[in-house]
């Protein structure tokens, strides 16, 4: 084995790469990988490096004599510190992403962007990176891609770049990954997921992306808002990137468009969301563009008459469990209900429209509900007897009523009088479990329509892998570019997970267990062509071994083992 420096003649610059020659038993000859990427030479120059090309020569120069006198000594080794522990729990993914065959079609966008490195290798490491260890891209690059059996022939600086770019481009790669998901795995659009979510920044002031609005920790601080839409199957198929400022309900509209228009998908799909995202301008698009929709509406906001019949408790029908346990209550009517709305322009549109109403009844919901709503007004009742200021209530400000301080009825700064909303709070106790679908598909049953709507909960859970198991808020991320392109990264992290989670494993295992497995399963190097497994021992695991026949479960694996895993195909 020996070092040498590769030096690559550019149309403007030199780049500088750090390189090593071994033996490749698979080739049986010499071979030769890059050990590190040194960076260009006018840019090692503007950072104080008088001659880079002869500075590094040196460093080489050190690197081979250092090695000559490793292999020469009998001493013992003493511990490096390059950690010989190695993620390997990624291997399902890179599998899965490797036969998806994007590489050819994404080295065709590079191709006119003149980088020194190729994007989707870079792309898949952040990606692989972010599922066994998710951190900051700074340690990313330092300490866990190192710990990947992936080379990383990229620079720190040139990670931020491709990160620009794949931001830039991030709408691209996902119609690329979406028409390769479609052709090898099928997309079923019939019916298509869609929530939203946002991140929030520690910083201190607003930026042209990253604006303060209804953050979902109900924090203040600046935020960014993420849609993402799931397929019949809770695959992901688009995903929307947008300033926190702005309502989530028009992004509905514009990425199912952009889906549609971007992977040529026609017919009638059934668009499913959370209340947040029902309004008549969301339900008029739908029923233009010829889809159906199925969305839940608060009780609380309903016109009277619809609030009375889902109140009336007498035609009920109780949903069980295999043990006798009662689940929900259920009921549907059918009727023609109006819709108004007022475009950009100002013109006012009405229309009727038929629509099934499902109204649901949850016992345990009511309770957690009921639970809560005592909590907040336990906290508004303490706040109040501390005099606390109006801003000090949160939540519970909700249950309670504010007065002017002054005795004459003028607006005082800070105190107030606070009285307890004794209606409101009987009222929302009295709404505690219920539940609205409002939905265009007369023809579904019931249940049918009940099912599908509470799919919703597979995108609350990506949201919540991203969010946990992804880490993926980019606390350290500054241009809107960047941001995006780490979205776009954790978005590829989910996407991968769920084709292995549904299409390959069949919904066998939990999205935990798979994640457990991911970040746990490690390897330790114990020669150049030797390592050990540190997993621990789980029916997963055994499963994974017995169904592909790969050596997961062993306690030595070789060089040949560990390729193996990598270059599988399920």
């Amino acid at each position: 084995m020996a070092y040498f420096l590769k030096k690559t003649n550019t149309k403007n610059d030199i780049y500088l790469q750090i390189y090593e020659s071994f033996y490749d038993p698979d080739k049986k000859g010499t071979a030769h990988r890059s050990v590190r990427p040194v960076g260009y030479v006018k840019k090692l120059i503007d950072k104080g490096i008088d001659d880079p090309i002869s500075f590094y020569q040196n460093e080489v120069d050190k690197m081979n004599a250092e090695a000559k006198a490793l292999k020469s000594s009998n001493k013992i080794k003493l511990i490096s510190d390059e950690s010989p522990e190695h993620f390997l729990g990624y291997f399902p993914f890179k599998n899965i992403n490797d036969g998806l065959h994007v590489k050819k079609w994404i080295d065709l966008m590079q191709s006119i962007t003149g980088f020194r490195f190729n994007i989707y290798d870079m792309m898949s490491s952040l990606v692989y990176a972010r599922l066994v260890s998710p951190c900051s891209k700074y340690k990313t690059y330092d300490e866990i891609l190192p710990s990947l059996y992936e080379d990383s022939a990229f620079s720190l600086d040139q990670l931020y770049e491709g990160l620009e770019y794949i931001g830039q481009e991030y709408e691209k790669i996902i119609e690329i990954y979406g028409y390769a998901v479609a052709s090898k795995y099928k997309i079923d659009t019939k019916r298509t997921y869609f929530d939203c979510t946002n991140f929030y920044f520690e910083i201190d002031k607003e930026d042209d992306f990253r604006k303060k609005g209804p953050s979902k920790e109900n924090r203040h601080d600046p935020i960014v808002g993420l849609g993402l839409l799931l397929d019949a199957n809770q695959i992901p198929i688009g995903m929307n990137v947008f300033p926190g400022n702005e309502s989530e309900k028009p992004v509905l509209r514009k990425v199912i468009d952009d889906l549609k228009t971007r992977n040529n998908i026609k017919g009638r799909t059934i668009q499913v969301a959370d209340k947040g995202l029902n309004c008549s301008e969301n339900i008029f698009h739908a029923k233009k563009a010829g889809d159906g929709y199925i969305f839940s509406k608060s009780v609380k906001m309903l016109p009277e008459t619809e609030k009375i019949w889902v109140m009336k408790t007498d035609d009920y029908k109780s949903v069980f469990d295999r043990d006798g346990n009662e689940l929900y209550r259920i009921k549907e009517c059918v009727d023609i209900f109006p819709y108004e709305y007022v475009d950009e322009n100002g013109k006012k549109y009405k229309l009727s429209l038929t629509e099934k109403r499902i109204a649901t009844y949850n016992p345990k919901l009511a309770k957690k509900k009921i639970f809560e709503i005592d909590r907040q007004v336990e906290k508004a009742k303490k706040l109040k007897a501390s005099a606390a200021k109006r801003n000090e209530y949160g939540d519970s400000s909700k249950y309670v009523r504010f007065l002017p301080a002054d005795k004459n009825g003028k607006n005082v700064e800070g105190k107030v009088n606070a009285v307890l909303n004794e209606e409101a709070i009987l009222e929302d106790k009295r709404l505690a479990g219920y539940n609205l679908i409002v939905t265009s598909e007369t023809n579904l049953s019931a249940s049918e329509i009940y099912s599908t709507y509470h799919n919703l909960w597979r995108i609350e859970e990506s949201f919540k892998v991203m969010k946990s198991q992804l880490d993926a808020r980019p606390v350290y991320l500054q241009k809107e570019a960047t941001i995006k392109g780490h979205f776009l990264i954790c978005y590829l992290a989910v996407l991968l997970l769920r084709i292995f989670q549904f299409k390959i494993l069949s919904e066998k295992y939990s999205t935990e267990t798979i994640m457990e497995f991911v970040k746990g399963f490690k390897t330790v190097k114990i020669s150049d062509r030797r390592s050990i497994n540190l997993t621990k021992a789980s029916d997963f695991i055994t499963d994974i071994a017995k169904s592909t026949g790969l050596p997961v479960s062993s306690y030595y694996l070789n060089e040949s083992d560990i390729k193996k895993m990598l270059n599988h195909r399920f």
